[in-house]
């Protein structure tokens, strides 16, 4: 059964940082590339950032580049998502995805970005 649980999420001032992570199970972690999405208020989920299976390669969406760093770590079937300088517009419920079994969410965490 694959299962995702997302933490890390709260409550932080503008300009602020977190690191989410996501540990997965029920799938072989190491051969999945994995993804970060988010869910804005009021919003569709739109794609953060990908991060290959092995984590030698990421990508980010234009609004997130040079704020967010994905990263993973295999033998943890553990993946990360640190957020740095964020801005009220970063407020959403982060979620991440397995490409390999991409049906499959857990239940998020809520980041609030607000002063």
């Amino acid at each position: 059964q694959v299962q995702l649980v997302e933490s890390g999420g709260g409550l932080v001032q503008p300009g602020g940082s977190l690191r989410l992570s996501c540990t997965a199970s029920g799938f072989t972690f190491r051969t999945s590339p994995m993804s970060w999405y988010r869910t804005p208020p009021g919003k569709g989920r739109e794609l953060v950032a990908t991060i290959s299976s092995g984590g030698v390669s990421a990508n980010y969406a234009d609004s997130v580049k040079g704020r967010f760093t994905i990263s993973r770590d295999n033998a943890k079937k553990t993946v990360y998502l640190r957020i740095n300088s964020l801005k009220p517009e970063d407020t959403a419920v982060y979620y991440c995805n397995a490409h390999a079994w991409s049906g499959y969410w857990g239940q998020g965490t809520q980041v609030t970005v607000s002063s």
